[in-house]
């Protein structure tokens, strides 16, 4: 069986939960059958793996044409694949036509949505109808559509209505718990300037609207001033938003001291040491299907503050694990219907944890037992490359 994995991301150009996914997926699924692997960018020296740079007559056309354009190439080149698989709406596309070309099956696993996404428009402009467009009419004509969680799975249906529920199921993110294990080194700390005697709150993730780490910046007005915030963000999505979140870190730095921002994205051994000395991790995401990074922070023993939405309560077990901050949303983009009492309820959860590192140690080892047990890679490739013989036979 020849499994073609398709996704914009893949190392060592990663930069979300959907670039992770994939690199674990294709490193399990590889023991199991001839997994071949099409990505975005440049050349992979890797065997196996093919990436596909934007064809040049469309170099300065809008990037969501761009994405097609890339989608394209990447179909032509999945012939003699027994079954595609893509990711993300960037690579829906490309399963799409190959299907079609071809008369394989095509699995789409949903990391987002796009119709849960519209502050994309920002960044994509008419492109937002574009990549709109793509997902859905991928997901209409995939023959099986995984979700990473229970929620992601709720989402997919009250989205897409046309989609038979029987056609949706849930294979879990995972996380590799022998690489992400806590590291109590300190020359990482050392390097970025976080005082590895003081406590510190730290975020890891993208410059979006998805990741909330806006509202963390509002509450972070209200965390105990004894201890750090790290700030482990990068890749903002526009100018607008990296603007907006420059202005809210320095107005926080003129407010309190122990504001580190490491705005670089850092290689995944420094991002494990910085986790592991944390006393809390806060994800304040208002849109997650899952959140792998929840994991990433579970896995180094590490006690998590994160939002209760989306798929985040599957992962985090509230008052087990981490604590889970309520949040009510009834607009279209994910922003709290109170975001002063989000951000209030925020800060109580985070400082409740630096008040009592005992208990935050505590759940930090509960975690890492729940990653371990419940989130194996390997687990998950034989869910999916059963899915796959389902499919074929």
């Amino acid at each position: 069986m020849r499994v073609d994995l398709l996704s914009r991301e893949y190392p060592p150009e990663v930069y979300g939960g959907a670039g992770v996914h994939v690199e674990y997926l294709a490193r399990q699924l590889g023991r199991l059958a001839d997994t071949r692997v099409r990505c975005f960018g440049a050349p992979r020296s890797e065997p196996g793996v093919a990436a596909y740079r934007v064809p040049e007559g469309l170099g300065a056309a809008n990037a969501a044409l761009q994405v097609l354009g890339v989608d394209l190439e990447m179909a032509a080149g999945c012939e003699g694949a027994d079954l595609v698989h893509s990711h993300t709406w960037y690579a829906n596309l490309a399963g799409h036509v190959a299907k079609l070309l071809y008369g394989v099956p095509h699995v789409v696993t949903t990391h987002s949505l796009e119709p849960l996404r519209p502050w994309k428009a920002e960044q994509l402009g008419g492109g937002y109808a574009l990549s709109s467009w793509a997902e859905r009419t991928a997901l209409a004509g995939a023959d099986a559509i995984v979700a990473v969680s229970e929620g992601m799975r709720g989402d997919v249906l009250a989205c897409y209505p046309e989609i038979a529920p029987e056609r949706v199921s849930v294979i879990h993110n995972g996380i590799d718990t022998a690489e992400y294990a806590p590291d109590h080194g300190t020359d990482v700390l050392k390097k970025h300037g976080i005082d590895a005697g003081r406590p510190y709150v730290v975020f890891v993730g993208r410059i979006t609207r998805q990741k909330g780490l806006v509202h963390l910046l509002h509450a972070a007005r209200d965390l105990d001033p004894g201890a750090q915030l790290v700030l482990c963000a990068g890749a903002p999505d526009t100018p607008e938003i990296a603007a907006e979140v420059t202005g809210l870190v320095r107005e926080l730095e003129r407010e309190r001291a122990g504001v580190v921002w490491i705005s670089e994205m850092l290689p995944r051994p420094e991002v494990i040491q910085i986790l592991t000395h944390a006393t809390v991790f806060v994800c304040p995401s208002v849109y997650e299907p899952m959140g792998i990074v929840n994991l990433e922070a579970m896995a180094c023993e590490t006690a998590v503050v994160a939002t209760a939405t989306g798929g985040i309560p599957e992962v985090v077990a509230d008052g087990e694990t981490g604590l889970l901050v309520p949040i009510e949303q009834s607009a279209a983009d994910g922003t709290p219907d109170d975001p002063a009492r989000f951000a209030a309820d925020l800060a109580e959860r985070v400082n409740r944890l630096l008040a009592d590192p005992a208990l935050a140690a505590e759940l930090g080892r509960a975690g890492r037992v729940r990653a371990v047990e419940h989130f194996s890679w390997a687990r998950i490739a034989e869910r999916t490359a059963e899915l796959y013989r389902s499919l074929l036979r």
